[in-house]
């Protein structure tokens, strides 16, 4: 992008073209830090009185490829390559933190096309809001305490830049006159990233690439205590363990200051190099959360996540404490209608669905027709209504009957369901903690009783399940179930 003598700008830069990955994200990295440092310090003199004259405007950095064949490229790959060719380009925010992921995809593209990537500056301006997010130091006023008009001098959020176009498949490139080349915008993600510090209570940077949710407090104190051992074996690979308020444990037997006060859906992170740790967050109870959750952990691109909750047994068959591995879900959250309408299949993923099989036949040292006893395959129906038993019964309870649903809880559908929006791998592993409808209602008693035994054991197996998936290279977990017609290179 060229300066522009209505704003004060940083100085321009030229675009550049690069054939090595490294060498590209560093150079989105200087752009990025440039643009930053000069709008934090253009504020910060603003906020002491020197209000500048003109509007003071930096942009994000951006890539952009070019190309011209219709060559057909691997076609077991998921991701990698653009669909058509073309010109296709992406808005780039906090560089730093994504970096191994953009080296990472920009490596395939350039590999798969044979051609280099461009790096330059956008025209999308960077928000004041989002590029002083990360200093503790500074704060954007609220509107009227600033001492100037906000707006008359620096760039705020832009709903026209920061929606879900891309991933909901309603970007219109012809339109636009360009493809888009990764599956959120610059100012989409920075938004994310500033939600979620404030829903977790952690920065993104300590989030691990394998996300484990839960809707109970108890699987909590079960994670820091797996923690706590695998720091203490040298050999688990696990560095640190990171609570709300980002205290971050390193030794075994250290002591994590309390909260205050708890976020609305505390995250946890049990580290190792390069994101390849696990993340658990507790989201509570509800679609709500469980979407809130989704749409900003997504725009971390993880490589899996996976709900560990508890559910109501609809058969008579269960017993509690039994697992529900989903291989469908019928949507009844409504949460996510608009985004992703009900008449879309959220389909099983083979990878995943493995992953915890195995998990589970491990923990409990049952195989094939015995796993049985324990664990049953099926539908999870979500809805929106805690209290659904209380409702006439030829409603609800008929409805899941024709669907042959064998579990029902609150979040899993929307999880499952947001994950093939935000094409992340995706899975659901319910323990049955009550039997609404045969007299096992969840009570207090019983309650302490079924935390007692079983939550240490599902926790477990979903830790091992994300170990396992760990193992797996990324193109052969990415699956091609999660694409369109027309999707961006990027994952």
């Amino acid at each position: 992008m060229i300066s522009d003598p209505e704003f004060t700008m940083p100085p321009a830069r030229p675009e550049e073209m690069f054939e090595d990955p490294r060498a590209a994200v560093v150079r989105l990295i200087e752009i990025y830090n440039e643009a930053i440092t000069f709008l934090k310090d253009q504020f910060s003199a603003a906020i002491a009185g020197g209000v500048p004259g003109k509007k003071v405007r930096a942009c994000y950095p951006r890539i952009r490829v070019v190309t011209t064949s219709y060559a057909k490229i691997d076609s077991r790959l998921s991701f990698g390559h653009v669909a058509e060719p073309g010109v296709h380009e992406a808005t780039i925010t906090r560089p730093d933190l994504f970096a191994h992921y953009l080296e990472q995809q920009i490596g395939l593209l350039i590999d798969n096309h044979g051609v280099p990537v461009e790096i330059g500056v956008s025209e999308t301006p960077i928000p004041v809001h989002f590029a002083v997010a990360a200093d503790p130091d500074l704060t954007v006023p609220h509107q009227g305490a600033a001492g100037f008009t906000l707006r008359d001098v620096f760039d705020v959020p832009d709903l026209g830049t920061t929606n879900d176009d891309i991933v909901n498949g309603t970007y219109d490139a012809a339109a636009a006159g360009v493809g888009a080349l990764a599956p959120f915008t610059a100012q989409r993600v920075d938004y994310s990233l500033a939600r979620l510090s404030h829903y977790t209570a952690t920065d993104p940077e300590h989030f691990q690439n394998h996300v484990l949710f839960t809707n109970y407090q108890f699987y909590v104190s079960e994670f820091e205590a797996y923690a706590r051992r695998a720091l203490a074996d040298p050999n688990s690979g696990y560095e640190s363990f990171v609570a709300p308020g980002n205290a971050e444990l390193r030794e075994p037997d250290g002591l994590l200051p309390g909260q205050l006060k708890m976020p609305q859906m505390p995250a946890y992170h049990l580290k190792r190099a390069n994101g390849t740790g696990i993340t658990l967050v507790n989201i509570g109870v509800g679609p709500s959360n469980a979407k809130t959750a989704t749409d900003h952990i997504a725009v971390l691109r993880p490589h899996a996540w996976i709900m560990l909750g508890h559910c109501a047994g609809l058969r008579n068959s269960q017993s509690l404490g039994d697992f529900v591995l989903a291989h469908a879900y019928l949507r009844e959250d409504r949460v996510l209608d608009d985004d992703l309408p009900v008449w879309v299949p959220v389909p099983a993923l083979a990878e995943i669905q493995i992953a915890l099989e195995q998990a589970v036949a491990a923990e409990t040292e049952l195989e094939g027709y015995d796993l049985k006893r324990v664990m049953r395959t099926g539908t999870v129906a979500s809805l929106d209504n805690r209290n659904w038993e209380l409702r006439e019964s030829k409603g609800p309870v008929q409805r899941l009957s024709q669907s042959r649903a064998i579990a029902l809880d609150m979040e899993s559908a929307t999880i499952a369901a947001n994950g093939f929006r935000f094409r992340v791998p995706y899975g659901t592993l319910l323990c049955v903690s009550d039997k609404p409808l045969h007299g096992e209602l969840k009570l207090p008693g019983m309650a302490s009783d079924f935390y007692k035994t079983q939550v240490e054991r599902h926790l477990l197996i979903g830790i091992r399940a994300m170990e396992n998936l760990r193992g797996m290279p990324l193109e052969r977990l990415h699956s091609r179930k999660l694409r369109s017609f027309n999707e961006t290179a990027f994952l």
